[in-house]
Formats: C-alpha cells, sequence, structure tokens
C-alpha cells in the first residue's frame, strides 16, 4: 500500500471575528432552550426531552467556546505585542 499524497497545498485558515460567531452561537442555544422550556411536558409525554437538554448543553458548551476563544485571542494578541517589542 503505497502513502497517500495530498494534489494540491491546504488552503490558508479562514480569520474572523471568532468571538462573535461563538457568541452568535451560544446566544441561539440558549434561545432555542427558553422556546422550548413551556413545552417540558409534551417533549416529556413524546420522548423528546432530549431536545431540550441538547439546547442546554449547547449553550454551556458555548459559554466555555467564549471563554477559550478570548483566552486564545488574548494569547494571541500578547505573542504579537512581544515579538513588536522584542524586534
Amino acid at each position: 500500500m503505497t502513502k497517500w499524497t495530498p494534489k494540491h497545498e491546504a488552503p490558508e485558515p479562514l480569520e474572523g471575528n471568532v468571538v462573535a460567531t461563538i457568541t452568535g452561537g451560544t446566544i441561539v442555544w440558549f434561545v432555542l432552550f427558553l422556546v422550548q422550556l413551556p413545552f417540558y411536558r409534551w417533549f416529556d409525554e413524546h420522548g423528546h426531552l432530549w431536545w431540550l437538554w441538547t439546547c442546554l448543553a449547547g449553550g454551556a458548551l458555548g459559554l466555555l467556546g467564549v471563554w477559550y476563544v478570548r483566552a486564545r485571542d488574548t494569547a494571541i494578541n500578547g505573542s504579537r505585542n512581544g515579538d513588536a517589542q522584542n524586534g
């Protein structure tokens, strides 16, 4: 078996406002949770209660993602500023 080699170079990673993207997604998950909350009994009776908890888990993981991305951006900006001062 031969080793696979790519035919094209990998594209550059997309850089954008990642914090805003993650924050927007987190808000959507929490809104979906709040919209479904009044229908808790219906979801429970029909075996779809996991929909509600999936939205809550998405919102909670989104908060973790916002924290992580902000820390990452701070580290990247600190590294750039440190390179400019030392160079």
